[in-house]
């Protein structure tokens, strides 16, 4: 799989977070995140109704923005 394949819309449901993934600079990891979507630039609403639709979270509308974990180095 190419990186530019793996760009999308993450989900953590644990922690109610979605992350916008556009470089290779962090790839969410399984089982914590799931893949949403491919589409970049989806508004909340839209992630939040694609959430609902395949049932990935108790409660759609609690889902916020997250942000991608800072690199240590």
């Amino acid at each position: 799989m190419t990186s530019a394949s793996k760009f999308g819309i993450y989900l953590n449901p644990g922690d109610k977070k979605v992350v916008r993934i556009t470089s290779p600079y962090w790839f969410p990891e399984e089982p914590d995140w799931v893949y949403v979507t491919d589409e970049v630039n989806a508004t909340l609403l839209k992630i939040r109704d694609v959430i609902r639709e395949a049932s990935l979270a108790e409660d759609p509308d609690d889902v916020t923005w997250g942000r991608i974990p800072l690199r240590e180095e």
